[in-house]
C-alpha cells in the first residue's frame, strides 16, 4: 500500500499557493490536515491575490479540515508529514527550523530565503533533522524550459558565453491590461493599499529584485553550468513610492566562462521582446519564448540556418512539484537537479551577491564553498 502524506499549509502570503495546493491536493497520496498563516500586519483590502483572499481560495477548493492562526500551535497541535510554506520570505528559517524539530518535510515557495546565511540556516536544521527541503521554482516545469536545457546539454549553440533574463509585469498586485470590451469589475489596489502589504516591504522580502531576479539566478546557474564567481547589483523604486521595496532591479554575474545579465521589473506593461533565457554561444543563439504559439525554442546557428524545437513531455509522473516530492520521498530517488539543496545554495549565494551589491555599490564574491553544511 503506498505511503499517505499528511499536509499543511503554513502562510498565505504568496498567490502561488493556490497553483500548490491543487498540484498537492490532486495527488492521491496526499491527506490534507490543517492550515495556519503567520503572524502579519492587517491589510487594507481584500482583493485578488491579496493574502486573506488566497486563504479563502485555498480552504474552500481543498476543503481543508482544520484552520489555525499560527502555524506553531498547528506543529504542536498536528502530526504533519509535509508543509507547503508560502508565508513572507523573512519568516522561511524560522518556519523551517520549526518544521525540522517537528520532522515534517517543507516545499518553500521561491526563492529559498532572503539571504544566503538564512538559506545556510535552513539548510542546516533539515540536515541535522534529515528532514527534505525543497524550493517550489514554477518554471523547472515548463517543458520549455527542460528542452532549452537539454540542447544546450547536446552543445547545439556550442560553449555558452552569456544569458540574458527578464521578467516582470505590473507588479504582484498591480494592474493589468484590461479589455475594453469587457464589464470586468476592476478590483485594483491603490497604492496605499499595496504599501500595506508584505511584497513592498524590503524587511519582509518584498521587492522585485528577489521577486524576479531570483528566476535569472536559477536559470543562470542551470544553463551555463558553473558556479559563480561575482555579481554586481543595482535596485531602485522608480514608480511604487507607497512602499520602501524596489520595483526594478538588475543583477549581472560573473562565471568563469560566462557572464548573465537579469532582470526583474515591477514597472512593465510588455516586455517587447522574448523574456527569455536568451542564450549566446559560441556556435549560436538559444531563445526561450514564453509567448511564442508553439512555446517552441528557437536556436539560431553560426551558418544562419534558424531551427525550432517543439518541448517533449516531462517525465510520466514527475511534471510537478508535488509528484517530483513525493516521489523522491518514496524512492529516495535524487531531485531534479534544480531543486536539489547545494545546487539552490548556490542559487541563493547569486541572489545573495546581488543584494549585497546594491547596497555596497562594489562587485561582490559569489561564496559558492559556503553551501557545504555537513
Amino acid at each position: 500500500m503506498a505511503t499517505r502524506y499528511r499536509l499543511g499549509i503554513i502562510g498565505f502570503a504568496h498567490m502561488h499557493i493556490n497553483q500548490l495546493a491543487a498540484h498537492f491536493g490532486q495527488h492521491p497520496q496526499v491527506e490534507w490536515v490543517a492550515c495556519a498563516d503567520t503572524p502579519h500586519p492587517p491589510e487594507l483590502r481584500t482583493a485578488r491575490s491579496t493574502r486573506d483572499w488566497n486563504r479563502q481560495q485555498v480552504l474552500e477548493s481543498q476543503s481543508i479540515p482544520r484552520s489555525y492562526d499560527d502555524y506553531r500551535q498547528m506543529l504542536q497541535h498536528e502530526k504533519l508529514d509535509i508543509a507547503i510554506v508560502t508565508a513572507e520570505i523573512a519568516h522561511y528559517p524560522a518556519i523551517v527550523e520549526a518544521c525540522a524539530a517537528a520532522g515534517v518535510h517543507v516545499c518553500v515557495e521561491k526563492p529559498m530565503a532572503i539571504s544566503l546565511s538564512d538559506g545556510l540556516r535552513m539548510a542546516r536544521a533539515c540536515q541535522a533533522a534529515g528532514t527534505t527541503l525543497i524550493v517550489n521554482w514554477p518554471l523547472i516545469w515548463s517543458a520549455q524550459a527542460q528542452t532549452a536545457k537539454r540542447l544546450l546539454d547536446e552543445g547545439l549553440i556550442g560553449r555558452v558565453l552569456e544569458l540574458k533574463w527578464r521578467g516582470g509585469h505590473t507588479g504582484p498586485l498591480g494592474p493589468r491590461l484590461r479589455n475594453p470590451d469587457t464589464s470586468a469589475t476592476d478590483d485594483r489596489l491603490t497604492g496605499i493599499e499595496r504599501g500595506a502589504t508584505w511584497w513592498h516591504q524590503t524587511a519582509a522580502g518584498g521587492g522585485a529584485l528577489i521577486d524576479y531576479c531570483c528566476y535569472g539566478a536559477l536559470f543562470s546557474r542551470w544553463y551555463v553550468g558553473e558556479q559563480a564567481t561575482a555579481a554586481f547589483g543595482l535596485r531602485a523604486n522608480l514608480d511604487s513610492p507607497w512602499g520602501d521595496a524596489d520595483d526594478n532591479a538588475v543583477i549581472l554575474v560573473r562565471f568563469p566562462t560566462a557572464i548573465a545579465l537579469l532582470e526583474g521589473s515591477w514597472t512593465t506593461w510588455d516586455h517587447g521582446v522574448a523574456t527569455g533565457p536568451i542564450v549566446y554561444g559560441t556556435e549560436g543563439t538559444l531563445v526561450v519564448d514564453s509567448h511564442a504559439p508553439d512555446l517552441s525554442v528557437r536556436i539560431t546557428r553560426s551558418d544562419g540556418q534558424t531551427t525550432t524545437h517543439t518541448p517533449a513531455q516531462l517525465p510520466l509522473g514527475r511534471d510537478n512539484i508535488a509528484k517530483e516530492m513525493i516521489h523522491h520521498l518514496e524512492t529516495g530517488e535524487p531531485l531534479h537537479p534544480a531543486l536539489q539543496l547545494p545546487f539552490n545554495l548556490e542559487v541563493m549565494a547569486i541572489l545573495d551577491a546581488g543584494i549585497r551589491a546594491s547596497a555596497s555599490q562594489k562587485m561582490e564574491v559569489v561564496d559558492n564553498g559556503t553551501w557545504r553544511i555537513g
